[in-house]
């Protein structure tokens, strides 16, 4: 058992409508795309109130090169993820108030999941300059895995912690979508993907049963009890980056919700069977949000009531698709319910699809402690 105690998020500074991103791209395509009125009502019907974006508008009117983007991604990364992580460390101590503040110090693993920016060494090294961390602390940059890294970050770590019971683990999970935005790219792909991407970072603390911080985790915890992957094979040109001169172009194939019946519905089926459980006993789907229809998707293929996906559409309508981070902004949602139904409906099954095409899941279990 894998305790999630806290999670917080570096939230960029610029808050923009979803009308104000539908006018910034007709403004910006309409000479470019013979159909763009056609693909523009993808903006009404996408769920998408707004989001949050790491620069003002008129940046994105111009174009630019791929090392001046890369730049400003490494730049807002590493402030946000360390607001993120700031934000993440002071919660856990203000909700135990009678405990000095969590130290940096106590950080065994950091693991940092990223898909749209890249440096080397990995944005964690820079992390650990600037904040008290140990020089001996392991190191899990993963990179590549899209909209399935929250997931997969949250996994790993989890697995990690199954072997080191005495330790904790802090996950970070970094992506700056607006960045990669392609002026010259007409494709379907890259007009649906400024429907719905925005930019954001998660961080999460997760605390092994036999640490001696299990004090600073809640008598009423949120606890990891297993996950599992799946990728389904040559299924790689579903969703991807293809790199081109000016840097990552998104693939964003049709296919994605009917991957979803027969792909997701199979996975979350099995997975749950080992455990003696079925969909209809779990309260929450803590699921990332990919976009409108996947989530509808899974309603209509899974018969899982709307409500139990009621986090998933909140963070959709507020923030959009943030790639890996935005499953750990649904779950942020789900560890601060206070309700008293917890131990009564215990159980809750978080999931992200990602390129691959892959599946990620975990069951997650209110506990007494």
């Amino acid at each position: 058992m894998v305790y999630i105690s806290s999670i917080g998020r570096g939230i960029p500074e610029y808050h923009v409508s979803q009308q104000e991103v539908k006018q910034l791209v007709s403004r910006l395509f309409s000479n470019k795309h013979q159909r763009l009125q056609r693909y523009l009502s993808v903006f009404d019907h996408a769920k998408v109130d707004a989001r949050q974006l790491v620069c003002p508008t008129t940046w994105y009117e111009e174009e630019h090169q791929f090392d001046e983007a890369n730049h400003l991604y490494v730049e807002h990364a590493l402030q946000l993820s360390l607001e993120a992580i700031d934000h993440c460390l002071e919660k856990i101590s203000a909700q135990n108030s009678n405990l000095p503040v969590f130290p940096y110090e106590a950080v065994d693993l950091i693991v940092f999941v990223s898909s749209t920016g890249i440096t080397t060494p990995s944005l964690d090294a820079y992390i650990m300059n600037e904040r008290p961390f140990r020089e001996d602390v392991t190191r899990m940059p993963l990179w590549g895995l899209g909209c399935a890294g929250g997931a997969m970050g949250l996994g790993r770590a989890f697995e990690w912690l199954k072997l080191h019971k005495d330790k904790t683990a802090l996950v970070i999970c970094c992506e700056l979508c607006s960045l990669t935005l392609q002026l010259n790219d007409t494709s379907t792909s890259n007009i649906v993907g400024t429907a719905l991407f925005g930019d954001g970072v998660a961080a999460t603390l997760l605390i092994g049963e036999d640490s001696e911080y299990t004090k600073y985790v809640s008598q009423i915890a949120l606890s990891i009890q297993e996950t599992h992957s799946y990728m389904k094979k040559d299924t790689t040109d579903v969703m991807g980056w293809k790199v081109g001169k000016n840097g990552l172009h998104v693939i964003f194939s049709k296919q994605i919700p009917k991957l979803i019946k027969s792909l997701w519905k199979g996975h979350v089926e099995v997975f749950l069977g080992r455990f003696g459980l079925t969909i209809k006993e779990i309260d929450t789907f803590i699921a990332h949000p990919g976009g409108r229809k996947v989530l509808e998707e899974m309603e209509t293929t899974c018969h899982i009531p709307k409500e139990k996906l009621a986090y998933s559409y909140d963070v959709l309508r507020s923030h959009g698709n943030i790639s890996s981070a935005t499953v750990i902004y649904v779950l942020k949602k789900w560890l601060e319910d206070k309700g008293d139904h917890r131990l009564q409906q215990p159980f809750g099954l978080l999931s992200a699809l990602g390129p691959g095409f892959s599946s990620e899941l975990l069951l997650l279990k209110w506990v007494m402690r």
